[in-house]
């Protein structure tokens, strides 16, 4: 593993290295420090360089400790924490270079060949062709167009689900809304847009969001019944029963 951080931080000769040598150690240690390292004191950082020197040991050890190197069993540890600690620093120095390599690596590694089966997938959703399809189609539908094709299938989908179901087309007049329409354009609205249009857009939108709320709360009032109608209804085993003492 060091021999390989060696290598990608372009140490030279880094595969053929004997890290048990304690000459190869002491290059190695000032070669980081001088090269991407660069934390020392000139003192200090001008002493790692003089791996003959009787004090290195004693530069070292203050040098790996103003690093936070903690205490480790042997040098190869510490090595492997100080080339560990030299990779972050040389990340965080070039953080845009290797970003841009892993995200090639991911769509070229990464990302399956998959093959669309579905003729939907290999639709262009913003052709003109596909536009006038859906707008076709929300005409048969009676449905307002929308200048976004998505919104006005949206649209579509809704009124087909709602009004073309298989039981929407066999029973009818459970769907269709009888009664009185809601005069909303009577109805005040609270507040004034200045224009007429968007008092009554306001107004709508208001009555579509009072529908909502209501259709929420039966449905809340359903899963109520429901879970009454299980805890308030226990069946009682008479066979357990016991007359007398």
């Amino acid at each position: 593993m060091s021999k390989r951080i060696l290598s990608a931080l372009n140490y030279p000769q880094a595969e053929s290295l004997n890290l048990n040598d304690e000459a190869t150690f002491r290059r190695i240690i000032a070669w980081l420090e001088l090269n991407i390292i660069k934390q020392a004191p000139n003192v200090i950082a001008n002493n790692l360089k003089n791996i003959t020197a009787r004090d290195w040991e004693e530069i070292y050890n203050r040098y790996k400790d103003s690093l936070g190197c903690p205490a480790l069993g042997s040098k190869l540890e510490e090595l492997q924490w100080i080339l560990g600690y030299t990779a972050q620093i040389e990340t965080n120095a070039n953080r845009s270079l290797y970003l841009k390599h892993a995200v090639e690596n991911i769509k070229s590694t990464n990302v399956p060949d998959v093959v669309a089966e579905n003729p939907l997938d290999k639709l262009n959703f913003r052709s003109e062709e596909f536009t006038n399809g859906v707008n076709e189609l929300a005409k048969i539908l009676n449905t307002v167009p929308h200048p976004d094709p998505l919104v006005t299938l949206r649209a579509v989908r809704k009124v087909i689900m709602k009004r073309m179901a298989p039981d929407c087309v066999e029973h009818p007049e459970k769907y269709i809304v009888k009664g009185t329409p809601f005069p909303f354009e009577d109805h005040a609205l609270g507040f004034d847009l200045k224009d007429p249009v968007l008092n009554r857009a306001a107004k709508i939108l208001r009555m579509i969001y009072i529908q909502d709320l209501r259709e929420l709360q039966t449905r809340a009032n359903e899963l109520i019944v429901a879970v009454q109608n299980i805890t308030a209804n226990p069946k009682t085993d008479t066979k357990l029963g016991k007359v007398g003492y």
